[in-house]
């Protein structure tokens, strides 16, 4: 039983944990990072809603899920150190990113940039490509180009000279996009002091959290973002899909709708009205125009987003707080990289300071030799085109087909990656058997297996 006289009972971390998850037997569930996992307990939460919402329809969307709606967003808000009024919910970090650019009102001489990170989350940055597309280019972007690892120092040096140089080309760096945690790689970034330098050089600052809460501590309200999204069905345990979409006070009227466009957007006085306000909010109680439009955007399944009482509920019972599961996550995935990497021969993606991987995860190089060059010319792959895409696909088919398990695995900076999600269900000798199977199946990239399939 999950409960006992209506609590959750403490559990080990480890795989006494994974009894509260409800893997397939024998799925090693490695790559906790790109889509989340969340206990039976909240599989539970979110069935008992939707039986309530199937009953009675129209009172529970009307009447009911706006007030558990605001209960979540208090209780998110609370977490995050933020006002209730700032916080709202999305269907995912992309949406909030792309929300944020979308609303942005571009000047209109053309000298706007977006400054973005050459490790930004692909569909982010295909979104700056069309925001610049749709404006007839009356945006462009200025990619940050950085080779990893880099100490956080030059990180920043780096990040304040594209400012600067964005400015001496005669432009006007209007927006920086950034992570938390990066996707691929999989590293930490100095998001705090990034956000710092936009607030001195007045730039806005767009945090992609997508892999942030639950996963590295936050205090919005310390960090003071101008914007800020992140998944709450990645690393905080709610069903698919969830996100928090943060929008301090002084920035709410720059969003000036949600995406889509909903029944509580707010449109300007036209000339009929006489400049005649169209909304005002009658009292203190009565919910901002901000709030108002993200509260209800057409009939989706949102019910994740009324599970993050419970979600953090659940972690502060079974597993002990927010710490703990940071503490537990983060050092499983340095020790399960350097394991790794024992294994395979090869090297973890980390600087000096070990800032990168204070997160809860950690990119490994496997043994493979692109062209020659590698470490130790193991596992040649001759360069062909597309070769870098097939062969990372055919490791990930192989590993779900014959090993019933999956880790991304992805070419950069000249060779090929795999990230490990350190997680609260796993402990060292998942990883160890994770790379005892890449050593195996790189050796057989190595032998040409992959060009069979092809």
């Amino acid at each position: 039983m999950d409960k006992k006289h209506g609590q959750y009972e403490p559990t080990p971390f480890g795989k006494e944990m994974l009894k509260h998850f409800p893997f397939a037997s024998g799925y090693k569930n490695l790559n906790h990072g790109s889509y989340g996992a969340y206990p039976i307990a909240i599989r539970k939460k979110v069935d008992e809603l939707r039986d309530e919402w199937d009953a009675r329809p129209c009172p529970f969307i009307k009447y009911e899920y706006p007030k558990l709606l605001d209960e979540s967003r208090a209780v998110l808000a609370k977490f995050l150190n933020v006002p209730v009024s700032t916080v709202v919910f999305v269907q995912n970090a992309t949406t909030g990113v792309n929300t944020v650019l979308r609303n942005i009102v571009w000047n209109p001489d053309g000298k706007d940039e977006i400054l973005q990170l050459n490790i930004i989350y692909d569909a982010c940055g295909k979104t700056t490509n069309y925001i610049c597309e749709m404006t007839n280019d009356l945006v462009r972007t200025r990619n940050i180009n950085l080779i990893y690892p880099i100490e956080d120092a030059d990180f920043i040096s780096t990040f304040k000279a594209a400012i600067q140089a964005s400015r001496d080309s005669g432009h006007r760096p209007r927006l920086a996009i950034f992570d938390t945690v990066a996707s691929n790689p999989g590293l930490r970034l100095p998001f705090e002091a990034l956000t710092a330098v936009c607030r001195s050089e007045k730039v806005l600052s767009l945090i992609d959290g997508a892999h942030g809460v639950g996963n590295v501590d936050l205090n919005l309200s310390t960090v003071d973002p101008d914007f800020f999204v992140s998944n709450c069905h990645k690393w905080l345990f709610t069903p698919r899909s969830c996100a928090v979409f943060y929008v301090p006070e002084r920035n709410q009227n720059m969003i000036r709708s949600s995406l889509p466009t909903s029944f509580g957007f707010v449109p300007r006085p036209t000339k009929q009205q006489n400049g005649a306000a169209a909304h005002t909010n009658a009292n203190a109680d009565q919910p901002s125009d901000f709030v108002s439009n993200f509260a209800f955007l057409g009939t989706s399944d949102t019910l994740p987003y009324l599970t993050v009482p419970e979600a953090l509920k659940w972690r502060h019972e079974v597993c002990g707080g927010e710490e703990k599961i940071r503490a537990y996550c983060t050092n499983l995935a340095r020790e399960a990289g350097h394991r790794v990497a024992e294994i395979l021969g090869t090297s973890v993606l980390d600087n000096k300071e070990h800032s990168l991987t204070n997160c809860c995860m950690v990119n490994v190089l496997l043994p493979l030799s692109f062209g020659g060059n590698g470490e130790s010319d193991r596992n040649i792959v001759r360069p062909t085109p597309g070769v870098e895409r097939t062969v990372s696909d055919w490791i990930q088919r192989t590993l779900i087909s014959e090993y019933k398990t999956y880790l991304p695995v992805f070419f950069f900076q000249g060779a090929w990656w795999t990230r490990l999600s350190g997680q609260i269900y796993l402990d060292i000798d998942d990883f160890e058997w994770a790379g005892r199977v890449l050593l195996e199946v790189c050796g057989r990239v190595g032998n040409g297996e992959f060009l069979k399939s092809s």
